[in-house]
This record gives C-alpha cells, sequence and structure tokens, in this order.
C-alpha cells in the first residue's frame, strides 16, 4: 500500500469465541495478511495484530453449554483459532486476547482516560443512568428503532430483538457529534471504501445517542508495545462492514476522549455470501475454511477470496465457481506453466538454468516480459494505494495482472516451441527461450508472494532459485530489476502444484453403503480374469520421442515413441490434459499387440495407459528409468 512513513501498524477486528471462524472471518484476516505482506515486500516494518474478544454474554453461553468455566473455555479456543490462522498463512506479529492481564491494563487505563476527561461541550465523558432499550444478543448492542428490521428484529443477524431494563454506565457520544463529522470531511480516507464513509456520515447526520458502555447483569467482562507502534506508525484497521457503527463512530470519538490519535485509515471489508445469502454462525449457513485448506491446500482458498472482487465489495462462494477457478486459473494457469517449464529444462538442457543476455539471431523476443513486469508494478501499486483517489483495495486486479504475465510466458513457449528447435540442434536458442522464461517465473512469485505465499515458495523451490536467494529476501526492487539470475541454477524434479480437482471434490466424500459396496464387489467378481487372459497383453515400456496435435481436433495426439526394437506410432485421447511438449522424452506403458486403428486418418500402432476418474486423467509411467522394449508383467 501507499505508505507515508516506512512503518504500518495493521490490527484487524478481534473475534467473539463462541464459535469457530467461518470463511467470511478468514476472508478478513487474509486480506489483511496480504496488505502486511505487501508493505514487507516494500521494505517496511510492520506490526500485524489479531486476537479474540473473549468477555461477552455469547461466550459464556456457549461456555455453560459446554460446562466449561468460560475463561477455561477461552483458552481451548484460542487455541483452536490460532490454529486456523497458522493454516491460513495469517503472518501476524502479535495475538491479543482480552483477557490477558495486559489487556485489562491498557483497557482500565484508557477507561480511567476517558472518565477524568471532558466532552467537546466540557460535560463528563462518562456518566451513569438508568436505561431502557432493544438488545440483540447476538450483537451484544442496544438499537435504535430507526436501526432495526421488521419485528424489532437486528439489522444483522435478523434475530428479534428483546427489551432490557439496567442501570448502565455511558459514553456521551452525541457530544462528538460535530467533531467526527468535521473530521470526516477534512480526511476523507479515514473511512474507506466510499460507500462506507457515505454510510456512516448518514448516521452523524442523523443525530447520535449517547450509548451504554456496560452491562450491569448480562455476563462476564472486563471489571507494551501499543505505544511504539500507535504513536510512530501508520496505523490502518481493517473491520467488517457489518461493524462500521462501532469502529468508525464509537471507537474514534472514544479514542478522542482517551487523548490518543486516531488511525489513518478504518477499512470496510464487504461480505462473503454463500449463493447471494450472508454466512453468519447465527444464521448456521457457514463454511469452513479448515475443512476447505484440507481439503485443497491454504493457497486456493486465499486465491479465490481474493481473486472474485475488490476486497472492499461483497464477494459469493459457491463450489462451482471455487472449483473453475482452481481448475482454471491454478492447475491448468501457473501449475502448467511452471511444470512444463522446469520439464523442458530437464529434457533440453540437463536440468540447469543459464544466464543468457542476448537472444540468438532468428529468435523471437519475450516482448510480454518486460511489459507484462511493468503492468504488475503499476497494477500492484495501485491496487494497494488506499487514499482519496483509490479508496477500494483491488487485490483482484493485482492478480490479474500477475496472471496476465503468465498467459504471456506460455504464448511464448508456444510461439518459439523449443521441442521443435531441439530436433533442429537449436540447443543455444533453446536455452535462451527457457532461461526468458524462469525469469517470467521468477517475477510471477515474487509478485504472487503476498497473495499465496507457499506457492511462491514452491515455485521458487522447484525453478531453484533458493539457491541463488531465498525468496522470503525478495523485495519490491526485485520485481523492478530485470535479470537478477547471475549464476546457472539447478531446477528440482517437475512436481504439479496444483492437482486438477473434480466437481464431484465440493462435499466431502460419503463411505458407500454396505449394499453398494457388496453391490461393487459382485461387479468386480464378475469381471475377474484368470492369468492366462493377462498373459495375452503384451505391455511394453516405450520412450515418446515426438508428439503433435492432430489437425481439427482438441482431443487427441499423434506420438512417435521407441520401443527399443522398434518405432511406432500412437493415437492418444489425452490432448486436453498433456501439451504436446510436456511427453517429449517421458516413459509411457504400452499394450504393443494391439490390433492397429485410424483414428481421424491416423493409424494408431498399440495405445498407451493411463488412468482416469471423471475428467481427470494421468499417463502411467515407471518410476524409474528402464529399457525401451522392457516387458511389464
Amino acid at each position: 500500500m501507499a505508505l507515508r512513513h516506512k512503518r504500518l501498524y495493521l490490527t484487524t477486528a478481534i473475534d467473539y469465541v463462541n464459535s469457530l471462524p467461518h470463511i467470511g472471518t478468514a476472508y478478513e484476516k487474509i486480506g489483511a495478511d496480504v496488505i502486511a505482506r505487501f508493505a514487507r515486500l516494500q521494505g517496511s516494518k510492520v506490526r500485524f495484530q489479531m486476537g479474540n474478544d473473549e468477555p461477552s454474554v455469547n461466550v459464556r453461553k456457549a461456555a455453560e453449554a459446554q460446562g466449561l468455566d468460560p475463561l477455561a473455555y477461552c483458552d481451548g479456543m484460542a487455541g483452536a483459532f490460532t490454529n486456523v490462522w497458522q493454516r491460513l498463512n495469517i503472518s501476524y506479529d502479535g495475538f491479543i486476547r482480552t483477557t490477558n492481564a495486559a489487556h485489562r491494563r491498557a483497557v482500565t487505563a484508557c477507561f480511567r482516560s476517558i472518565a477524568k476527561g471532558k466532552t467537546p461541550r466540557r460535560a463528563p465523558n462518562i456518566y451513569k443512568k438508568p436505561y431502557a432499550g432493544w438488545y440483540c444478543d447476538a450483537c451484544e448492542a442496544f438499537y435504535q428503532e430507526k436501526e432495526m428490521g421488521e419485528g424489532r428484529s437486528c439489522p444483522t443477524h435478523r434475530l428479534p430483538t428483546q427489551w432490557v431494563e439496567e442501570e448502565n454506565y455511558f459514553f456521551a457520544l452525541s457530544h462528538y457529534q460535530e467533531w467526527l463529522a468535521s473530521h470526516l470531511r477534512r480526511h476523507p480516507e479515514f473511512i474507506l471504501p466510499e460507500v462506507r464513509r457515505n454510510e456512516i456520515t448518514k448516521l452523524i447526520a442523523s443525530g447520535l445517542e449517547d450509548v451504554s458502555i456496560s452491562r450491569m447483569q448480562r455476563g462476564w467482562g472486563i471489571p507494551g508495545r501499543f505505544a511504539s507502534w500507535w504513536k510512530q506508525a501508520e496505523v490502518v484497521h481493517i473491520i467488517g462492514k457489518d461493524i462500521t457503527r462501532f469502529h468508525c463512530v464509537i471507537w474514534p470519538a472514544m479514542l478522542k476522549a482517551a487523548g490518543l490519535s486516531l488511525p489513518r485509515t478504518i477499512f470496510s471489508h464487504g461480505f462473503v455470501y454463500q449463493r447471494g445469502e450472508k454466512m453468519s454462525k447465527t444464521l448456521g449457513n457457514v463454511v469452513d475454511p479448515l475443512q476447505l485448506v484440507e481439503r485443497f491446500g491454504a493457497d486456493p482458498v486465499r486465491y479465490f477470496l481474493l481473486r472474485e472482487n475488490s476486497f472492499g465489495r461483497d464477494a459469493d462462494f459457491t463450489w462451482e465457481r471455487f472449483i473453475e477457478r482452481y481448475n482454471s486459473d491454478l492447475a491448468n494457469g501457473i501449475g502448467n506453466l511452471v511444470n512444463r517449464t522446469v520439464g523442458m529444462i530437464h529434457r533440453y538442457c540437463q536440468g540447469t538454468v543459464r544466464p543468457a543476455r542476448a537472444a540468438p539471431k532468428g529468435l523471437p523476443t519475450f516482448a510480454g516480459l518486460r511489459k507484462g513486469r511493468a503492468r504488475i508494478l503499476k497494477t500492484m501499486s495501485s491496487a494497494f494505494a488506499i487514499d482519496r483517489r483509490h479508496d477500494d483495495l483491488a487485490f483482484h486486479e493485482a492478480l490479474s495482472a500477475i496472471w496476465a504475465l503468465m498467459t504471456d510466458a506460455d504464448q511464448y513457449i508456444n510461439d518459439t516451441a523449443p521441442w521443435e528447435r531441439q530436433k533442429r540442434g537449436e540447443s543455444e536458442a533453446v536455452a535462451f527461450v527457457l532461461y526468458q522464461v524462469v525469469e517470467a517465473i521468477r517475477i510471477l512469485a515474487v509478485g504472487l508472494s503476498p497473495f499465496c505465499p507457499e506457492t511462491a515458495e514452491r515455485i521458487w523451490a522447484q525453478m531453484g532459485l533458493d539457491a541463488a536467494a531465498p525468496i522470503a529476501a525478495m523485495q519490491w526492487r526485485h520485481l523492478v530489476k530485470f535479470a537478477m539470475l547471475k549464476k546457472p541454477v539447478m531446477v528440482r524434479d517437475p512436481r504439479p502444484l496444483f492437482p486438477r480437482i473434480e466437481q464431484e471434490s465440493k462435499i466431502s466424500p460419503q463411505a458407500p453403503s454396505h449394499k453398494a459396496r457388496g453391490e461393487e464387489r459382485g461387479t468386480m467378481e464378475s469381471e475377474l480374469i484368470d492369468i492366462a487372459d493377462f498373459a495375452k497383453l503384451d505391455l511394453r515400456i516405450a520412450t515418446v520421442t515426438a508428439a503433435e496435435q492432430i489437425e481439427g481436433t482438441d482431443k487427441l495426439l499423434k506420438l512417435q515413441v521407441d520401443l527399443g526394437t522398434e518405432q511406432r506410432q500412437l493415437v492418444a485421447g489425452i490432448a486436453k490434459h498433456y501439451p504436446p511438449e510436456e511427453l517429449i522424452g517421458r516413459q509411457i506403458v504400452v499394450v504393443a499387440n494391439l490390433k492397429p486403428a485410424k483414428l481421424r486418418g491416423v493409424e494408431s500402432q498399440g495405445m498407451l495407459l493411463a488412468a482416469s476418474q471423471g475428467e481427470q486423467l494421468s499417463i502411467v509411467s515407471p518410476q524409474r528409468e528402464v529399457p525401451n522394449g522392457a516387458r511389464v508383467k
């Protein structure tokens, strides 16, 4: 983000621990983490603070439901929450629990400062009086009639509010109305995006009422490093749009009353909906982020949530869209580019990437490399610039720019066809093409590191770039600089970054019923063959020496294979799963005694073996290299 200081103090809303985080909660933490990582990438010192809000009515109820003391319950939930954040790769520096002694001391000191002070109208900041009003247990807040929905329901949870009468301490919020309105006029970047600022401006203009800050009969509650960061750093606070009333009105007024400076920006992100409906613990329609991480990894979850929309707008989660993004952008996109590049470096360059300064004569230049790098630099700078001109965080645009360079790199490979040049003996040209692609992948990895840190590290390691410098040492200037690789590096063995997933994977697979398993066994037993039947198959090891797509079809590849004693031509319907260049040099298993057949007019002298399930397909290959023509038995 465009920082005015080289120190960033980044905070998020603290979470109630009456239930575990859902995907909407994770959205906030992931977005904040990307900001923190990007600021570090720019060379800024960052303190990223998160935490749990523990003294609340809902937490007390959750503890009682489990027969636990509230503090014991909160101790267990603290471990559960931090486990979720660690699994999602959230790089926080501090995790506050509101029951901690340090927090209790800070709250007490802040309350005393406010109580000693006077409002802008020279009245006491805090006073005591009886109060009656409509109260939402889920929000733990009173609401005015004008704020509630039909049937006096809570505007956030849509639950009925209840009439409560008690004697409370009040903060004189109404006395800060003019000051808040003036601050917003003078500092429009204080509340972003603009749509949230407009909402708060209208709320202030409609008139503020004093707010209760104690709960006499409704639960358990609260009877250093803050100053060095709050006073000396640029402070940005990330919250959800459902709590702007508390964080954009009440909190700033209380900071003012306590004599503390205000954060530069309070950024209110959108909600994550599920098929258009808000996810909420209270509504019971949540998606568990841990389930997603366990099934697909942290980075696909991070990527999907950040790629769909700007951070200030609402996102919508559906399994179909998640799987579509995963397969198209991750498996077929960045995963395929890295895998095919590493594979070609192994086949054509003995696994070594060597720096090359000038292109051999007649070789097309990779114009998209410099343009793509410039586009990433410009777009990322704009995407993270929270200010008067840029009122939203456009993570999706930054990722789009990164993927554009990825597409350009894939196109450069296709245009230069290293596999064809290798056959013509143009080894110098092949080495230069692959070096240029590696340079593009280096830029992609650094640019991707704030969004998908684990993927960036895996790419870095596969390309052998960690031998030159760890990716953790990369900063913004390394994106600006071109041709950083000074010495040859060895790439690792190609390993898929993102294996494709199928639509059936969207729900945790249930074990088949006993009846279904029995029926399946019966089917298998009826199709059993004996050893004599198997002996009829002549399965041989072969190496693919050439591959090309058959004209007029998007499924068929024509392969030339070496069976040791002879060369054969095969036709295989694997084009949607394997680019031709990925197969060259690969050993496969061939049915060698299959009668020749013609497919689309092209003769196939045998068949390769592949495993498939749904839309997923994988060629069968030996684990170790064996002589061509060796029999599989």
